[in-house]
């Protein structure tokens, strides 16, 4: 399996970006859960999204109502709407799925595979 993060770039705070994850080797229908995930310079990586196999979807607070977590099953590909960005969003973005389960999903030790990153810069 694997994951290939892309969309990243450099855009101004209030500016919109489409992440895109896309997988090869399994459908992404098969995975339990897949995430987003980020990682700021001199931080620990930190959740920002995830989204069940059953379309349910969780965000961390300081992101709800700005991005939003979907999948497209033809594309094997799943997405992270970002819109109105801040200087705060600013970090490599990862993709990740798990296999199993339906537990804990904001934990990176709850993820089997990883994207390679993408990097989000907002300048103010």
């Amino acid at each position: 399996v694997q994951l290939q993060a892309s969309g990243g770039g450099l855009v101004q705070a209030g500016d919109s970006l489409r992440l895109s994850c896309a997988a090869s080797g399994r459908s992404v229908v098969t995975f339990s859960t897949m995430g987003w995930f980020r990682q700021a310079p001199g931080k620990e990586r930190e959740f920002v999204a995830a989204i069940m196999w059953s379309l349910g979807t969780y965000y961390v607070d300081s992101v709800k109502g700005r991005f939003t977590i979907s999948r497209e099953n033809d594309k094997n590909t799943v997405y992270l709407q970002m819109n109105s960005l801040k200087p705060d969003d600013t970090a490599v973005y990862y993709c990740a799925a798990r296999r199993y389960g339906s537990g804990i999903y904001d934990d990176t030790k709850s993820y089997d595979f990883w994207g390679q990153g993408t990097l989000v810069t907002v300048s103010s």
